[in-house]
């Protein structure tokens, strides 16, 4: 342990001693409508309530600003969950946020203010400016704004001082014009919240079948007859996955829940489009729970793998799938060796789950003929996350899953174009053959130089290498992680930019010079020159449709994210040039038209995205096996053993998501399907280890990170909670635990930070 400790800037609001009540053990039902509703109707009123909940991800709607969850053909008039319910409402809210608020509110009280206070107060309506030394934002106009970044950005020694970061929730318009200009200026340096969340998947998957995506659609979780749902919280972050899930089962599917925490939605799920979920029993949806401990899920598949193994050993022909094997894969033998002494005991200890359990379960894979693996955080924010997903994959192709209707694998996306984003080029790698479309579509030579993520962004902003940081959309200063060190890093900038719809924690940690660009929302109506707009987005399962706002925007003064990035364009590259700007920002669909020449899989894409539904993306592993590897193959790799280890009196810690919270947004402070309410500063432990520890329930602690060879890092003032969690682990909400995560402890091979393997001992406050 190292001598000093970094710690949680204190917040005030309006949070209360949090309450604790037993969790729940079903979700959604009457409780579900009745949130929504309240919410909805608190923040919007009545008429705007039905104008936008009735529109929400319909075929000629807009789609929802939560989760990227797919939809289906056949959709109900009623198409959200009740967090998706809860994000409409946050854009659609009534209420404002103009210059009259700035000028009672200097930055240093924003700064105090807890992160809900910030959210409640409304949509941005006009652009702000933070001038060097200056106590509060002020009014600028949008010309002013922009020659301001034009001058900062062509200031710079080198594009490479700028950093251009990207949230999920930009429309695939936005996105394109956003990495053209970006890479036009002369940067690859386009982090984004991917590298925060499934980097890992898109890496893993990557090197084993050959693209980063997933390979189900939604008609193919229907279909399957396994579904192991792992390191995912559907119920609170993908509520829709529960309707999907209860149609599996009730076409036979067996189910198997691996998660530390039992969680409400995986245990029944009481479907409130439906009567029997309203005032019937709902439906059970796990079949088992695996209680794992955190960070062992590379074992648990390693042991399905050693169990499909065995018993293909001792019934030859009736286990693996030989012809898929022989035919589609490589590297099956040298796997195959590596696990046949597997160590039944070090399975134990990293699971914490008996070898019985591990053991039935294998026998479903190996009776399974469709088996689908879907997973979230849980799996991506370790140090061994990439090799663990890699583990997945090793199962899934010893029984020819992948390719087959009613199989696959299924990273969960969380932000609704977060995916998009990724094929619209944001991305700081940027494959060879993209760049070379780039060029051979504008006239000019792409920068080939692999650019900054997240974690390398922060370390260039904190050692002066990067001057100007430039966010469309998202909340960076409490999204990242290492708190301390994160906001350091943002205040030594020369000019920090953030286009938003919501006042956020980013607004209140920036550079000398700051800038708000207000931007229309996804529920809102986008009329530019050529008449009124619409976007599209791709959903997590690789299937594009359009999204059509139908609100009056929020302030006339309001700009859509395809005009900022135009017209800041046009001002720092100057005139002349390929890339028509004015024509993009006055035409989205002048937009899709170079994005059908320049993207695979988006030929004749007008036509195609105004069919209702939209289209789905081509996946070579799905569609006809083919493997885009160095060996055209589905690769079986060999992994080494891992799992955290963590210290006698130590827990190890995952930060997760209330239910009242998407991402960094938080929408209230109940966590109702967990039982806390009126407030979030809470830790979840096991009560044998409080007993262990000698800790009572409902005492006040510090969580202390521990990491070798570096400071302490302390997240004050938790009330403990008991809580039926994996013994040896604990639990507590981000982004209030973001600071107990340090910048360097990130996935090998992803960089993605280890959000869910923080060793933290509990201090008792005095």
């Amino acid at each position: 342990m190292g001598g000093g400790q970094a710690e949680e800037p204190a917040r005030t609001g309006t949070a209360e001693q949090p309450t604790v009540t037993p969790p729940k053990t079903r979700a959604a039902g009457l409780p579900g409508v009745r949130a929504a509703m309240r919410h909805a109707l608190g923040e919007m009123g009545p008429r705007r309530t039905a104008l936008t909940l009735l529109a929400v991800n319909q075929k000629r709607g807009f789609d929802c600003p939560g989760c990227a969850w797919p939809e289906g053909d056949h959709r109900h008039r009623a198409e959200f969950c009740e967090n998706g319910a809860k994000a409409v409402a946050e854009e659609a809210t009534r209420r404002r946020v103009g210059r009259e608020f700035f000028a009672a509110h200097p930055v240093a009280d924003l700064a105090g203010r807890d992160d809900h206070w910030l959210g409640q107060r409304g949509r941005l309506t006009e652009p702000m400016v933070l001038r060097p030394g200056a106590t509060h934002y002020e009014p600028i106009s949008w010309e002013d704004a922009f020659g301001l970044v034009a001058d900062e950005l062509n200031a710079l020694d080198s594009p490479d001082e700028a950093v251009f970061y990207t949230s999920g929730r930009t429309s695939n318009e936005a996105a394109f014009v956003y990495q053209l200009f970006v890479r036009a200026f002369g940067t690859n340096n386009l982090p984004d919240c991917s590298n925060m969340c499934h980097e890992s998947s898109g890496r893993a998957l990557g090197e084993t079948i050959g693209i980063g995506k997933g390979s189900v659609t939604l008609e193919d979780l229907h279909a399957a007859d396994l579904i192991l749902v792992v390191g995912q919280n559907p119920g609170t972050n993908h509520p829709r996955m529960l309707s999907a899930l209860e149609r599996a089962k009730r076409g036979g599917a067996r189910i198997v829940a691996v998660n530390p925490l039992p969680e409400a939605g995986l245990l029944r799920f009481d479907n409130p489009q439906t009567a029997r979920g309203l005032v019937g029993g709902g439906t059970p949806l796990a079949d088992r729970f695996l209680q794992i401990r955190l960070g062992g899920d590379l074992a648990l598949f390693q042991a399905f793998g050693h169990a499909l193994l065995r018993a293909e050993e001792e019934a030859p022909g009736t286990v693996l799938d030989r012809a898929f094997v022989e035919e589609h894969t490589t590297g099956f033998a040298e796997y195959a060796a590596a696990l046949r002494d597997l160590d039944w005991d070090a399975v134990g200890e990293a699971t914490g789950l008996p070898r019985e359990a591990i053991e039935e379960v294998a026998g479903w894979l190996a009776a399974s003929r469709r088996t689908v693996v879907c997973w979230a955080m849980g799996l991506t924010q370790h140090k061994h996350s990439v090799p663990t997903i890699r583990e997945v994959v090793n199962v899934l192709l010893l029984r020819g899953n992948i390719g087959r209707r009613g199989a696959g694998v299924c990273p969960v996306r969380g932000h609704s174009n977060v995916q998009g984003d990724r094929t619209m080029g944001i991305n700081e790698r940027p494959p060879a053959a993209f760049l070379d479309a780039l060029r051979a579509e504008f006239g000019f030579e792409p920068p080939r130089a692999h650019g900054l993520d997240v974690v390398e962004a922060l370390r260039a902003m904190r050692d002066g290498r990067a001057k100007v940081f430039f966010a469309m959309g998202g909340n960076f200063a409490a999204a990242t992680p290492d708190t301390r060190a994160a906001h350091e890093a943002l205040r030594r900038l020369r000019l920090s930019v953030q286009v938003s719809t919501k006042l956020n924690r980013s607004h209140t940690v920036t550079g000398r010079t700051a800038l708000i660009l207000p931007t229309l929302g996804r529920t809102e109506r986008d009329v530019q020159a050529s008449g009124e707009q619409f976007v599209t987005v791709e959903d997590s399962m690789g299937a594009v449709h359009a999204s059509r706002g139908s609100l009056p925007p929020a302030s006339p003064d309001l700009l859509s994210e395809v005009a900022i990035v135009c017209r800041l364009a046009r001002r720092t590259l100057g005139p002349g040039g390929a890339v028509p700007w004015e024509e993009f920002a006055g035409d989205y669909a002048a937009v899709r038209e170079r994005i059908a020449r320049v993207v695979p899989g988006f030929e004749r894409f007008e036509e195609r995205v105004r069919e209702p539904g939209g289209f789905l993306l081509p996946h070579p592993p799905r569609d006809s096996r083919t493997f885009t590897t160095p060996s055209g193959r589905a690769v079986f790799s060999v992994n080494r053993f891992e799992a955290p280890r963590v210290p006698p009196g130590r827990l190890l810690l995952q930060t997760l998501r209330s239910h009242d919270q998407y991402n960094t947004t938080i929408y209230g402070l109940d966590d109702r399907y967990r039982g806390i309410h009126h407030g979030r500063r809470v830790v979840f432990v096991h009560p044998d280890d409080l007993a262990g520890l000698g800790i009572a329930d409902g005492t006040l602690v510090d969580l202390v990170g521990e990491w070798p060879g570096q400071e302490d890092r302390r997240a004050p003032g938790f009330r403990v909670v008991g809580y039926p969690t994996a013994r040896g682990c604990a639990a507590a909400y981000f982004p209030e635990t973001n600071v107990l995560v340090p910048l360097d402890s990130t996935a090998e091979g992803s960089n993605t930070p280890t959000s869910k393997s923080v060793v933290v001992r509990l201090e008792v406050t005095t």
